[in-house]
């Protein structure tokens, strides 16, 4: 697993990063003169920006008055050595972007990883409603034997055109990574932060972990969410969506011995109090065992019905048997709200050619629904046809049925 953490220092070996910030703008998926894609690369869509650009995310405003509607992104690049978070604006429904903000957090020298990008639905302390909240894993790239990463929190009042540094939400207890943070806010209001912490080995070689802050400045110290009896499980990359009834769903992945990765959920009725720690979760998966592996990503919509619509996107695509089915990269999934349920398989608005368990390839891509125009923008990584940066690429598709 430690393979998969290093894109930082690949990434600025494939190219270095260009300064341009022209809008992207959709293209015809595979239109003429496209080249064609290498291993890993994208089958079809829009590079968002040129040079390396990874972990994408991306939220539709809900809370920011007149700004509701935009589709903000964020990705993780660089600068020679440093790492920043990139910030784009969407307003025609994911057809075009444009940078318009940047996050630089003093630490990046160190090493970035694994941003995450957030709203606020509701004020949290002196933070206002539809604050955005950017966090990111920091400091990597130091010695392990003396290293602490670090997890910054920085908010934006102005829809991510600037940011202002509020608050360091945790400090590793040892020399491992904590790894992809994601927020999200209590029934109560407080702010919530999930991550990846391997900072409990040899006990466990991964867990899950959360800290609370009432409001976005102080915080708890950090308590296991999912923490299994095998030490060489690695549950990680967690996702926490709200669902029509109040419950909160973590999407999440668990690597080691047996599960390489698969695909699970659970609930929460307040974001805090989960499932026994100990319990590995409902799988992802369809009728047959169709099922993601790796860097998994969840998304809920409303879809006029009382549960919603939850769609889910992977790395790579398996069946039953453990084998890479045709599809994967190229696929997402669908389900009626009830995510123990079976899920069903759906053409992706991305298509990677033939991902692998890679840093760049289709890692960690992510969905947002936009049913009122029945369609869905999907982010993706993949590697340049020329130069072989690893860089993001977006597309906008039909909703499955």
């Amino acid at each position: 697993m430690v393979v998969r953490r290093t894109f930082t220092v690949l990434a600025l070996a494939a190219l270095a990063l260009s300064t341009a910030v022209a809008p992207a703008t959709a293209a015809g998926a595979g239109g003429a003169g496209r080249a064609e894609p290498p291993p890993g690369g994208a089958e079809n869509g829009t590079r968002l920006m040129e040079g390396v650009s990874l972990y994408p995310r991306a939220i539709e405003l809900e809370h920011s008055g007149e700004a509701d509607g935009t589709i903000v992104v964020s990705t993780v690049t660089f600068d020679g050595d440093t790492g920043h978070g990139a910030i784009f604006h969407s307003t025609d429904d994911g057809r075009s972007f444009e940078r318009v903000g940047t996050v630089s957090d003093p630490g990046a020298t160190q090493g970035l990883c694994c941003s995450t990008l957030f709203e606020l639905p509701r004020q949290v302390g002196d933070l206002p409603e539809g604050t955005l909240l950017w966090s990111a894993s920091v400091g990597q790239q130091e010695d392990e034997s003396t290293r602490r990463m670090t997890l910054p929190v920085w908010a934006s009042t102005d829809q991510g055109r600037t940011w202002e540094h509020v608050s360091t939400a945790a400090t590793a207890s040892g020399g491992k990574g904590l790894w992809e943070p994601e927020f999200a806010v209590s029934p109560g209001g407080e702010l919530v932060l999930y991550v990846s912490d391997e900072n409990q080995q040899p006990t466990h070689s991964q867990v899950i972990v959360q800290a609370t802050s009432p409001d976005g400045v102080t915080w708890s110290p950090l308590t296991d969410v999912i923490a299994l009896p095998d030490s060489g499980l690695r549950p990680g990359m967690p996702v926490v969506r709200t669902l029509p009834e109040g419950d909160y769903l973590m999407s999440y992945e668990v690597c080691g011995p047996v599960q390489d990765c698969r695909h699970y959920t659970r609930r929460s009725a307040d974001g805090t109090a989960w499932q026994p720690v100990t319990e590995i979760g409902a799988p992802v998966e369809t009728a047959d065992g169709t099922h993601f592996r790796h860097t998994p990503n969840i998304s809920w919509y409303d879809d006029g019905t009382p549960d919603g619509r939850l769609l889910g996107v992977g790395q790579m695509l398996y069946g039953a048997d453990g084998a890479v089915l045709p599809g994967s990269g190229s696929t997402l999934m669908t389900n009626e709200g009830v995510p123990e349920d079976d899920w069903a398989t759906a053409q992706a608005p991305v298509s990677i050619l033939d991902p692998w368990n890679n840093y760049c390839p289709n890692y960690s891509p992510t969905l947002l629904a936009l049913p009122e125009r029945g369609e869905v923008l999907e982010l993706s990584t993949g590697y340049e046809s020329e130069g072989g940066a690893c860089t993001t690429y977006f597309g906008v598709g039909a909703l499955p049925d």
